[in-house]
């Protein structure tokens, strides 16, 4: 709602805000974020579909630290579709955690807190990243 109120100004005082309005929540840093992501009630995939929404990306996700850089790549490459498709910035940080899988702990002390090793897709996108290739920004011109 912070976001919103910042972005919106005035507009916050007479109009109805739903959705996380822009917000990019860091996974590690958010207590309620922590415990979803502990119990698997929140998962990467649930992240990339309130980005699609409402969200601006994935923030301060802890992946296991043998996820491939193709793994990687795909994740991202969503997260800029995502982007380019809806007309907005997206962005992620991803941290593999070498020594760790799915479930460990890793905490990061201070600020950046601590959360799980959350899963990644087991399916390889290596073929479809192999293509190469690249996402175009979005053009607004198309609009009109």
């Amino acid at each position: 709602m912070l976001n919103a109120a910042v972005k919106k100004g005035g507009t916050m005082a007479s109009s109805h805000v739903g959705g996380l309005s822009g917000a990019f929540i860091p996974v590690s840093e958010d207590a309620g974020m922590i415990d979803a992501a502990r119990s698997g009630s929140l998962k990467i995939e649930k992240l990339e579909a309130m980005t699609a929404v409402c969200s601006v990306g994935l923030d301060m996700i802890i992946i296991p630290g043998d996820t491939t850089a193709e793994t990687i790549s795909a994740i991202i490459a969503d997260e800029a579709a995502i982007g380019m498709v809806n007309s907005k910035t997206t962005a992620v940080r991803v941290i593999p955690a070498i020594g760790k899988d799915i479930g460990d702990e890793l905490n990061f002390g201070g600020l950046l807190g601590a959360g799980p090793v959350m899963s990644v897709n087991k399916f390889s996108p290596k073929k479809f990243i192999d293509r190469g290739g690249r996402i175009p920004a979005p053009m607004q011109a198309l609009k009109n």
